[in-house]
């Protein structure tokens, strides 16, 4: 196929992208319903064409995997050593261009676990192992991104070698070798310069390779985090972006000018009162922090980091995206948050190339040009560097150790009726945002299109509430279907100041029994996105998410009707904890069939 002329086609759908941005934003200031309707057929051809277009950009991961069972038998010959390869799911792809980008690091990781993991023959049978080393590749898709993680049953590797090799290289003190964690010392190994080998060979020694694998990663918002155990392995984990050239990310407002952040890099949303701010907001080292639940976060006010016009004096809400870069997180303060949009990125010119803080533009709806914010750059321009993410680790250690003894992390909401409810984290994926017309009706059932897969939805005021469970059965699907609402999660989302509606002219009768749950008003629906396997996920339409809390779960009552496991006094208040499998029994019955299937 031509690739000039994919690339050609790829660069038109961009274009398309951003007329129907433009399209979908002028119809919400019009109060005419055919145009609404209008822009959003246009909305969903053109999301369904570029997914077709991407669809033909991808190629399967393969095409680099199999040059590596020849390469591998070369360098283990070279070394001495006797390896055996395993690959699943060599079939994922992905866009070209990121396969491009993640040749060589795969390549340096590859050749990492051959001359630094897996031991020769001799050293394995002298620990009981089998002669012949293991080195396993594994990829597959997960949630809009491609998960990679390569893995040998050699060496691991000693964080207190790594340590020790760190200060001799004079890369680390002996005091900041002393505080710093197991997880922080096996980052050792990406730093520029960094090697652990006796002497320099034709495979190791040199220094490079594995900062080529950080460099390379972060060039796309790529993730790499390792695992090891002395005397029994590493693994290294990689997530990757699918495509680089359309992608989702967050609209923010700091200083008169957007932003775009990309969603990859957005762990959650906070919002908090200014007033109650003043005594939640603390300084270290410097540094403003916010408490998040036990962890010191730092902030980082981007108005004050790129010297824009500061935050209007007015303002009675904080807004706080907490983005995860290079494997830890800090808080972006912002002046407002808008909405999450598929970008088209564009390269910076060359004048600003330099600039560490931004990866990219984008243009937005309504014409103007908004940068594209670079986590990792963004963090080290305002001074927010993986050493204060470690002093701040060790500074709270012992407070956080005593705090959360026996404490689990739990979702509190209003579940049915304003009935307080609430739910373990580990059991939660995601909180989402949804307009009411974005749900459809499938199979008597409503669903909603979310990530490329269709959501079952469960309304539990349905559930628990006065209303009938059926009454929603008999109903016919809405006529038309909004764009998806962003991933948005909050802390505080009671202080949230309400997102205006769609406008959509007149509100038809089939979204009434939607509208149920926002009671009666044009509000997004707010949804607890649950995990059941890897592969099914459901939600949970809530009337109000209220907080994240970290408490003693203990049983203060039993329960009193189906669907609830038990009652806990959480903040003085009685709660309902709730049984996420007898709610999914009574709703969709047959989904934990083809779970258990």
């Amino acid at each position: 196929m031509n690739v000039e002329l994919l690339d050609r086609v790829m660069n038109l759908v961009g274009e398309l992208v951003l007329a129907r941005n433009q399209m979908v934003r002028f119809a919400e200031t019009v109060p005419d319903s055919d145009l609404t309707e209008t822009c959003q057929r246009l909305n969903q051809v053109t999301t369904q064409l570029q997914e077709e277009v991407l669809k033909t950009r991808m190629q399967p991961i393969a095409t680099i995997w199999q040059k590596f069972p020849r390469a591998i038998r070369d360098l283990a010959i070279a070394s001495g050593k006797q390896v055996q390869v395993e690959m699943n799911g060599a079939d994922t792809e992905l866009d070209r261009s990121v396969l491009e980008a993640i040749k060589d690091p795969l390549t340096h990781i590859v050749r990492n676990c051959i001359a630094h993991g897996i031991e020769t023959p001799e050293i394995r049978s002298s620990r009981g192992k089998p002669i012949q080393g293991k080195l396993a590749l594994h990829a597959w898709h997960e949630g809009g991104t491609v998960k990679i993680e390569i893995s040998d049953d050699g060496n691991g590797i000693d964080p207190q070698q790594l340590k020790q090799q760190a200060q001799k290289l004079g890369i680390l003190s002996a005091v900041e070798a002393e505080k710093i964690g197991e997880a922080e010392a096996l980052n050792l190994i990406f730093v520029s310069g960094f090697s652990t080998a006796a002497q320099v060979t034709n495979l190791s020694g040199r220094g490079v390779g594995m900062d080529v694998v950080k460099t390379n990663l972060d060039a796309i918002d790529g993730k790499v985090e390792v695992d090891s155990q002395v005397g029994q392995g590493t693994k290294f984990k990689l997530k990757i972006p699918l495509t680089l050239a359309i992608i989702p990310a967050l609209i923010a407002d700091s200083g008169n000018h957007r932003f775009a952040i990309p969603q990859v890099s957005i762990q959650e949303l906070v919002q908090l009162e200014v007033e109650t701010s003043l005594l939640e907001i603390e300084t270290f080292y410097d540094i403003p922090v916010y408490r998040l639940r036990g962890k010191l976060l730092p902030l980082v006010y981007l108005n004050q980091t790129l010297q824009l016009q500061a935050v209007r004096a007015d303002a009675e809400i904080i807004n706080i995206v907490v983005i995860n870069a290079d494997n830890y997180c800090f808080g972006l303060v912002v002046d407002e948050i808008q909405d999450i949009q598929d970008i088209v990125v564009k390269p910076l010119g060359k004048q600003l190339r330099d600039v560490s803080a931004f990866a990219g533009a984008t243009i937005l709806g309504d014409g103007k040009i908004a940068l594209i914010i670079d986590a990792v750059g963004l963090a080290n321009c305002a001074g927010v560097t993986s050493q204060l993410q470690q002093q701040l680790a060790i500074a709270t250690a012992t407070a956080v150790e005593e705090r959360t003894g026996d404490r689990q992390s739990i979702l509190l909401f209003h579940g049915g009726s304003g009935a307080r409810m609430g739910l373990l984290m580990s059991q939660v994926f995601r909180l989402e945002e949804f307009d009411p017309i974005a749900v459809e009706i499938v199979a008597a059932r409503p669903v909603v299109q979310y990530r490329n897969t269709i959501l079952p939805l469960i309304y539990l005021h349905q559930i628990f509430g006065n209303s009938d469970v059926s009454k929603s059965r008999s109903l016919q699907p809405p006529l038309t279907r909004g764009a998806i609402s962003p991933q948005l999660s909050s802390d505080f989302p009671e202080s949230r100041s309400p997102q205006p509606p769609l406008t959509r002219g007149a509100i038809s009768p089939q979204l009434s029994w939607a509208r149920e749950a926002t009671n009666g008003k044009d509000d997004k629906l707010q949804v607890i996105v649950v995990e059941l396997d890897r592969e099914r996920s459901l939600g949970l339409v809530v009337e109000r998410i209220l907080d994240i809390v970290e408490e003693p779960l203990a049983i203060a009552g039993h329960a009193t009707r189906s669907g609830i496991l038990y009652l806990a006094a959480i903040q003085g208040q009685v709660t309902e904890i709730l049984d996420l499998h007898t709610i999914v029994q009574i709703a969709y019955p047959y989904l934990l069939q083809s779970v258990n299937s």
